[in-house]
């Protein structure tokens, strides 16, 4: 074991917050050397299990050089507590909820316990029976299932996952559910189920129903029996735009889950993990490890090229190590063991993909990327399917391989191989970007001692910005302030293309990337698809069209700002003065802008409002009067004052707000004219750029102002370190210390 991993200074803060041994008092006893050596010692003796004279110490070796170079790591869990008291290295679980109190009150408990341990839970609550259904033990009637899911919520936050790890829960409700409406907008008001991602569970036959304009019947499940028909494409439409105003309910496609379950015979699929990419049975875990694709390339004659080789080498390694992991596990309940053992699933996905498409020049939206990335994904299906044959053969396949569709084919070692997980903390300590997400963002201030900030760039683009002579502070500053390289006139259009961040990326592109992924995953595909703020609701629709008729199994989307609790925002970037105070930079006027200009009539003559676009939205507002006069300077100082919030990611309705209601004499002086309809210059000039925000949102949705109206955005710190948390894939993480929360 003579190689000495190299981490970033963001990955070694991650490590020793989160990572590393420590003692009674707090302080830290091992060094991130160690903790691989460690985790590969550990998980290597499995191997004694099926060959008593096994070289482990060998095997050690190679699973320390694999996670050392950074090739390969396993999901946070197996770093953690490998080889320690605590034992428990799954970060997926699904606990079954019946319709008893006996049976909700169990899952409860079993929650606890496996958040304790550190890892995530799934449930289904399409079991529950609807609320004001009837209890035959006591005549009485049921509370449904928001009822219960509020409990798990309060269990979930009183319990710390591994004293490292935050609770995360997925609650999945069938769409043919009588309560489904209310668990669609569960989450309208914020603060509510905090604890919980929430997914739809669609079916094959809704989705057809949605398509034709027809109805679709409700199914009390205590019954089986019909209680009511509704209109399929109003459901649809209420979930499209739940999500296009706070980010959820996601949608799982229930038909497709169990199309793909390797194990029907044992029962049907009915949820999955906290991110939704893992399916399971009731009672089953699964532990998951991610491939470093941005290290599987080396120089060829024309340029940067995939290492195939290295690539086979690594995937059979790990599949190798995460079937290890199996064996070498403390579950936390004797149900789950038996499960998980039994059909001994697996998650290997990957990482660092939007890292790779830059090495090799390739666009992120681009057919080449697409294609690549189902080359790439069939490659490591195939690859790890070979090493669970050959484990099949010295070890004998899953333990249910009889009962499984496997059966009179092929003999698997495991029931599925691969996932492809968001990987938002491991891929920190990997140095690399997260799952097969695009770049966030180029460039991040990060804090240092001394409350410090300073720039952090992507090393790659770094490199290229020095060595094609576009380097400059000037420059990098612009970066950080807009978050993205496309519309910087002094980087070369080839550079823009390559180097492009969520936002720069038209929403069809995430999902054909997922689908291209979906095609050759055996379960399933954590991506966020994300929208920037000026997104309709009619945008969303289609994305979610586009992953059912592409073959995802599940969609999760977010648009910026949908949130009063912003995670990133891009469009301003805070530092503190010398006072400690924050200050907020606004991001540079674009060089082209469209917009309207409105005449209006006020107390001191015409007055003419131009609000004018770009691609993040609304950016300025211009004014000036006719001939009559008026007030022009304090016009155009408003002006320039909204112009420069605009920029600096102000939230547009709150400035709308401040400006509407201010009140001239001169014009409620000369109003009963009926010719005046506002009441000031402000006033004015607030409803001129609420009338062009409108034009830009679905007026099907804001039908009543009152209740859409959003909080100022906030860039949210991070709990321990102060950092900004980054929002991908169902998680949010801090970029500068690893921590993260999965809902």
């Amino acid at each position: 074991m003579d190689i000495e991993p190299q981490f970033t200074a963001n990955a070694l803060t991650v490590l020793e917050r989160r990572y590393l041994r420590r003692g009674e008092e707090g302080e830290i006893l091992e060094t991130p050397r160690q903790m691989l050596e460690r985790v590969a010692s550990h998980v290597a003796s499995a191997d004694r299990l099926y060959d008593p004279q096994a070289d482990i110490e060998n095997l050690a070796d190679q699973f320390y050089q694999m996670m050392a170079k950074l090739e390969f790591l396993p999901n946070s869990p197996t770093l953690m507590n490998a080889g320690r008291e605590l034992g428990q290295l799954s970060a997926c679980f699904v606990l079954p909820v019946e319709d008893s109190m006996e049976s909700i009150f169990e899952a409860i408990k079993n929650t606890a316990l496996i958040h304790k341990s550190g890892g995530g839970t799934g449930f289904s609550f399409s079991r529950i029976r609807p609320h004001n259904d009837v209890v035959m033990s006591t005549k009485g009637i049921s509370s449904g299932p928001l009822s219960f899911m509020r409990v798990f919520d309060v269990a979930t936050e009183t319990i710390k996952q591994g004293g490292t790890r935050r609770g995360a829960n997925m609650a999945i409700l069938r769409v043919d559910h009588p309560d489904i409406i209310d668990f669609i907008t569960a989450k309208q008001k914020e603060g509510v189920l905090t604890n919980f991602n929430l997914s739809v569970g669609l079916t094959e036959d809704f989705m057809v129903a949605v398509k034709e304009g027809r109805d679709y019947p409700l199914i009390n499940p205590r019954t089986g029996r019909e209680v009511k028909r509704i209109s399929a494409r109003k459901v649809f439409d209420l979930i499209v735009n739940m999500a296009w105003a706070s980010g959820e309910p996601g949608i799982i496609f229930l038909d497709r889950l169990n199309r793909d379950n390797p194990t029907p015979a044992l029962g049907p699929i009915e949820s999955t993990n906290p991110c939704g990419e893992q399916p399971l049975l009731p009672y089953e875990s699964c532990n998951l490890g991610s491939i470093n694709l941005s290290l599987m390339v080396h120089p060829g004659k024309d340029g940067m090229e995939i290492d195939w080789e290295q690539l086979s080498q690594v995937t059979g390694l790990a599949v190798h190590f995460l079937d290890n992991v199996i064996d070498i596990n403390r579950y936390p309940l004797p149900q789950i063991e038996e499960v998980t053992k039994g059909n001994r699933k697996i998650g290997l996905g990957v990482m660092g993909f939007a890292d790779l498409l830059i090495k090799l020049g390739i666009p992120y939206d681009s057919e080449r990327a697409v294609a690549l990335a189902e080359k790439i994904m069939d490659f490591i299906q195939q690859r790890a399917r070979t090493a669970s044959i050959q484990l099949a053969e010295q070890r004998g396949p899953f333990p249910n391989w009889e009962k499984s569709i496997y059966r009179g084919q092929i003999k698997l070692r495991n029931a599925t191989l691969t996932t492809i997980a968001p990987t938002g903390t491991i891929s920190i300590i990997a140095g690399t970007s997260s799952g097969i997400e695009p770049l966030f963002a180029l460039a991040y201030v990060r804090n240092v001692l001394n409350d410090d900030k300073l720039p952090e760039l992507h090393p790659v683009f770094l490199e290229v910005a020095k060595k094609r002579g576009f380097y400059s502070t000037a420059m990098i500053q612009r970066l950080i302030q807009q978050g993205s390289v496309r519309g910087l006139e002094e980087i070369p259009e080839d550079v823009q293309a390559i180097f492009a961040t969520a936002h720069d990326i038209d929403p069809k592109w995430h999902i054909r990337m997922q689908a291209a992924f979906q095609k050759h995953t055996d379960n399933a595909v954590s991506k966020t698809v994300n929208f920037r703020h000026d997104a309709t609701v009619k945008d969303i629709s289609r994305v979610y069209m586009l992953a059912y008729d592409l073959g995802c199994k599940g969609v999760t989307i977010y648009r910026d700002r949908s949130r009063s609790k912003q995670v990133l925002n891009l469009k301003g970037t805070k530092s503190k003065n010398v006072r400690g105070t924050e200050t907020l930079f606004p991001r540079p006027r674009p060089r082209i802008t469209t917009g309207t200009t409105e005449k209006v009539k006020t107390g001191c003559g015409n007055l003419y409002v131009t609000v004018n676009r770009d691609e993040h939205g609304i950016c300025e507002v211009f004014t000036s009067t006719g001939k009559a006069g008026g007030c022009p300077s304090q016009s155009e100082a408003t002006a320039r004052l909204v112009s420069l919030a605009l920029r600096s990611g102000v939230d547009i309705e709150a400035i709308i707000d401040q400006l509407k209601g201010i009140r001239c004499l001169s014009t409620v002086s000369r109003k009963n004219g009926g010719e005046i309809k506002v009441l000031s210059c402000p006033d004015a000039i607030g409803k001129a750029i609420e009338k062009n925000f409108k034009l830009g949102t679905d007026p099907t949705f804001i039908s009543n102002e009152d209740d859409v109206a959003e909080e100022e955005p906030i860039k949210v710190e991070c709990p321990d370190c102060g950092g900004v948390l980054e929002h991908a894939s169902g998680c949010v993480v801090c970029p500068a210390c690893g921590y993260s929360r999965c809902n």
